[in-house]
């Protein structure tokens, strides 16, 4: 199965967010068969029918880069991945993105002024360090809230004045290094109306990764190495996803940890879960997600979600002006009955 691919125009990246968040763009195509619609996000409640159960995840983005420099004077920067052990994001050992990584052998003191931060430990054959936090009597988060800065994505070249607007509003347990960026156009004002309208809200927690954005590099979908992320499932949401009319996930790592969750019958854990080609879907059946980058696993999740109308659809985005990828637009698809 050849890796999804269409041509993204870099004026079509969108480098801020609109305001008010629900103002986004909402392309919708739930029903295949009827043509698309052109909406904005503040419509989701009127799009969606009592019964309905709204998924979200509540992970919060980390202050995971690290702007340090060595003891000689020279600038380093290191982004935290993936914490190490049991100790979650209290854990001292990360795996770790470290720049320049050539000029830092292992042992090398990192420092912010005359405070140590970070050691830098050996290599991984992927391009990632393992590192240690020299944290002393402080926690990990109280070192990040002082010192890191939300990480955006690296097609994001201007910067964002107000890092609350790469958190959903609502945001709980910090965890990833990236955020659920389709949850970004959720407001209080849309979860509200969608309340008043009978569909109900629940949870879950999916820690995001780099991986999430990392193109693939296999010539074939098959051959592709999913990476791994920490997801939590509340029983009352397993079984709110039961007794919905239909479930509409907000976003791919929604996504994830209910198929995950339903998949292992493990409801937290650690998942390598690869939705691509016909995958049977157990959980979700409408999906509310950004437009993604080329060749990336979520295109691949979605097309395995919608089938091969993704690709009308993004052409239709393309003409109509829409934003893409994670302050973009958004779109709202049903999931093929068949694959």
């Amino acid at each position: 199965m050849d890796v999804p691919e269409y041509r993204l125009p870099l004026e079509a990246i969108a480098q801020r967010p609109v305001e008010p968040r629900h103002a986004s763009r909402l392309l919708v195509s739930v029903d295949p068969d009827a043509p698309a619609q052109h909406r904005h996000v503040s419509d989701l409640p009127a799009l969606l029918d009592d019964g309905d159960l709204l998924v979200v995840n509540t992970t919060k983005v980390l202050p995971a880069r690290l702007r340090l420099h060595k003891r000689s004077g020279g600038a380093a920067e290191v982004l935290l991945l993936e914490p190490e052990g049991d100790g979650g994001v209290e854990s001292v050992h990360w795996t770790a993105l470290v720049r320049p990584g050539r000029r830092l052998p292992a042992g090398t003191v990192l420092v912010r002024g005359d405070q140590e931060l970070v050691e830098v430990g050996e290599a991984f054959g992927d391009g990632t360090r393992r590192v240690r936090l020299l944290t002393g009597d402080q926690a990990v988060t109280q070192i990040l809230d002082e010192f890191g800065t939300i990480p955006l994505p690296p097609y994001i070249h201007e910067e964002l004045t107000d890092s609350g607007r790469y958190q959903t509003v609502y945001a709980d347990r910090p965890g990833s290094v990236a955020a659920p960026t389709a949850g970004l156009h959720l407001s209080e004002d849309v979860l509200a109306g969608c309340r008043a309208r009978g569909v109900a809200v629940a949870e879950v927690d999916l820690a995001v990764g780099l991986g999430t954005f990392r193109p693939l590099s296999a010539d074939r979908v098959e051959d592709h190495v999913m990476h791994r992320e920490r997801y939590r499932v509340a029983a009352a949401t397993m079984q709110a996803c039961r007794n919905a009319r239909r479930v509409v996930a907000v976003g791919t790592t929604t996504v994830r940890a209910l198929e995950s969750a339903a998949a292992s019958g493990c409801l937290e854990g650690d998942t390598g879960l690869y939705i691509h080609g016909a995958y049977a879907f157990q959980v979700v059946d409408v999906l509310l997600t950004n437009f993604h980058q080329p060749r990336s696993s979520l295109l691949v999740l979605l097309e395995a979600f919608c089938g091969p109308r993704w690709r009308g659809l993004y052409e239709e985005a393309l003409a109509e002006g829409y934003r893409f990828l994670s302050f973009g637009d958004a779109m709202l698809v049903g999931r093929r009955l068949t694959v």
